[in-house]
């Protein structure tokens, strides 16, 4: 049996991403079951900040030792920053 972490305050998709609303900024990610799943993480594409995400729609994608998963946003709207942390550790 594996747990999983459900963090209060953050409201999860049936595809595994998740938003925190904080004021008028939201942030996505995605759930530690995604995680588990792909495993080593070894990429990360991140859309650029300026653009635009509709709900439902990918922006960016996952790229495992097992699989690439594309991330789909929950919300629309304008990207503000991205986590460029994730450039050079993807596994964060």
């Amino acid at each position: 049996m594996v747990n999983f972490v459900v963090l209060d305050g953050l409201k999860y998709t049936s595809s595994h991403e998740w938003v925190k609303h904080e004021g008028s900024v939201a942030t996505i990610g995605i759930s530690d079951h995604a995680q588990d799943h792909l495993g080593e993480v070894v990429f990360v594409e991140l859309p650029e900040p300026g653009g635009s995400v509709t709900k439902g729609n990918g922006f960016g994608a996952v790229e495992s030792v097992k699989a690439t998963s594309d991330v789909n946003s929950p919300i629309s709207g304008e990207i503000i920053e991205v986590n460029d942390k994730l450039t050079g550790k993807p596994g964060l």
